[in-house]
């Protein structure tokens, strides 16, 4: 069975180093992005690998997006779910507008992009699902209510839907990176950088590669035994339990 993944926020930091990491590894990739067609299209000249446009909240283009994928390479084996955004802002100043934007973006998107690629690994009776949540998801962080809770929410859609799947080959893992140097961070101001760092008990932020090479195991063949786990990469800044 070919290896076909799909990545989504897939052309651009942590998303473009795993889609790297499965095409080095044989994978045949799609990265699907949403906002930013000059950044798509260097990815697409640079790499290689297929770039799609679609917002992955929106339930009927995550159907049409996937057929789509799925016409150009073959049926997606391997789904990534990395697309994530904020709207930080401290809860009693934050507008419906800021919550419903992330709460769409990163955690409706695991229902509209698993919903149209479960039946067709169920019925081949093989997939890998991983799902990217985040440090923040497990301990929360201020003025990030909305990031955080949909965060945390990611982390039990993964333990709800590995159970449900593992009789039919699925697995279904999360990934809690902790701050990774991509341009969502580069954003943040120096000073609040330094201060991030600092909290970092290996005294640096996580490289995507680190994060992408978790992703390459938890996609392998010998990742068979492993679902239902949320794996932490935060260079210790936050030991979860359990």
């Amino acid at each position: 069975m070919a290896d076909i993944a799909l990545v989504t926020g897939g052309t651009r930091g942590l998303g473009a180093a795993i889609a790297r990491s499965l095409k080095a590894r044989g994978w045949a990739v799609a990265s699907v992005y949403h906002g930013n067609d000059g950044a798509a299209e260097l990815f697409r000249r640079e790499t290689g690998i297929s770039v799609f446009r679609w917002d992955v909240a929106d339930e009927e283009a995550c159907r049409e997006g996937v057929a789509a994928v799925e016409a150009e390479l073959g049926p997606v084996s391997t789904l990534i779910n990395n697309a994530g955004i904020t709207r930080d802002a401290t809860f009693h100043r934050m507008s419906w507008a800021q919550w419903r934007e992330v709460l769409s973006t990163n955690l409706d998107s695991m229902f509209t992009m698993t919903r149209a690629v479960i039946e067709g690994m169920r019925a081949r009776r093989f997939g890998r699902i991983i799902n990217i949540s985040s440090i923040n998801g497990q301990k929360g962080q201020v003025g990030q209510v909305n990031y955080s809770a949909a965060k945390a929410g990611v982390i039990g859609f993964t333990k709800a839907l590995a159970q449900e799947n593992a009789a039919r080959g699925i697995t279904v893992n999360a990934i809690c990176p902790g701050y990774v140097d991509t341009d969502m961070v580069a954003a943040v101001k120096e000073e609040v950088r330094a201060g991030v760092i600092a909290g970092i008990p290996v005294g640096r932020l996580g490289d995507p590669e680190e994060i992408a090479e978790a992703v390459a195991y938890l996609a392998s063949p010998k990742a068979a035994f492993c679902t239902g786990s949320v794996l932490t990469i935060n260079g210790g800044q936050y030991i979860a339990n359990g």
